[in-house]
């Protein structure tokens, strides 16, 4: 047979989406993660040691008339939830920078050393300085965010090539390693902070106040607003340093605000939850499941996912062991732990 009849005979592979058709499904994934979201908020207002119907809910928001009902939602659930949003959304944006800057699609908030120094900073407050008030640590906890930010940065900075995404990566393992030796050296010296911090390095929402809120929502907005900003520049460099020069990148502008933004992100998340687990790891690779690797829709979608994921592993640990509750970083890191293998053992794991 003739090669050209061999050729029209060969079927042809099929073609890619069209755009408007992979664009209107991703608007559809994120119109699905809103959706959940909504549903976790609801279930985080309703359900507790005392469940409330969702109609009760919805009354109480709608007026405080100095119930019973509406004392529960509006003082101790509504900042709850609105902990849970804050810092669902500033560890899986988090998460998705990190692993956008590093080129791993494993790496998560605690691998550029920023979460090891936020406790860090509680630590050092409460032993040397004697801070107790929770509001009072949060600044603390930013501070050691923020310096140990700046450590990553001029490691993986100095020499030539500057903050490639492997110097951030081992830069930020020895910050981590450093300030995390340093915090348990600290609490190990002070009987009474390690009782004060034990409830706190687990991660939980019960603890965060609205004064807590109100402090650390500058910060998340500011790195959120960051985040977003940057999409179009990671989404270059994702192509590699020289196809990202040649399309306008700069290369080393995007990683230092990069990371400014999870520093920002991470530092207020920690300093107001603790240290939780698994949400910045697990939820940026599901959204690029999802929509794929680009980033102006894994990084919204990240948004979303991640504060439903937490309120709803929230909900759960007020249940499970009724009338006490477990803490969401342990029922996020039970949950997380086999996703983790998962990714681990899967076959592809979708690149950042």
């Amino acid at each position: 047979m003739p090669a050209e009849t061999t050729a029209r005979a060969r079927p042809e592979k099929p073609s890619a989406a069209p755009p408007r058709r992979r664009t209107s499904t991703r608007s559809l994934a994120v119109l699905g993660a809103l959706l959940l979201l909504l549903a976790a908020v609801l279930l985080s207002l309703a359900v507790g040691s005392r469940s409330l119907p969702v109609s009760v809910v919805v009354d109480a928001l709608r007026r405080h008339d100095g119930s019973t009902a509406a004392s529960v939602v509006w003082d101790v659930r509504v900042p709850r939830t609105l902990a849970g949003i804050a810092a669902g959304a500033a560890l899986g944006v988090a998460g998705a920078l990190i692993q956008a800057l590093t080129r791993n699609p494993l790496a998560d908030p605690g691998l550029l050393g920023v979460n090891a120094g936020a406790a860090t900073g509680v630590v050092l407050s409460l032993t040397v300085l004697g801070v107790t008030s929770l509001w009072a640590s949060v600044w603390f906890a930013m501070a050691g965010a923020v310096v140990a930010g700046l450590l990553v940065y001029s490691l993986a900075s100095g020499g030539r090539g500057g903050a490639t995404p492997e110097r951030l990566a081992l830069g930020g393992a020895v910050i981590a390693a450093v300030f995390t030796g340093v915090g348990q050296t600290l609490m190990l010296l002070d009987a009474q902070a390690l009782d004060q911090l034990r409830f706190w390095s687990v991660g939980s929402l019960a603890r965060a106040g609205s004064d807590t809120l109100t402090t650390i929502t500058p910060f998340v907005v500011v790195g959120l607003v960051l985040a977003l900003a940057l999409v179009r520049p990671l989404n270059a460099m994702a192509l590699g340093d020289d196809a990202a020069r040649s399309l306008g990148a700069h290369l080393h502008r995007t990683r230092f605000l990069g990371l400014l933004a999870v520093t920002l992100l991470c530092g207020s998340a920690t300093s107001a939850v603790g240290p939780l687990v698994f949400v910045g790891l697990a939820v940026p690779h599901i959204a690029r499941m999802v929509v794929g690797a680009d980033q102006r829709w894994t990084v919204p979608l990240s948004l979303l996912l991640a504060p439903a994921l937490l309120l709803f592993a929230d909900v759960l640990g007020r249940v499970v062991v009724r009338p006490d509750e477990l803490d969401a970083g342990v029922v996020t890191a039970v949950v997380g732990a086999p996703v983790f293998i998962a990714l681990v053992r899967h076959r592809r794991v979708v690149a950042s």
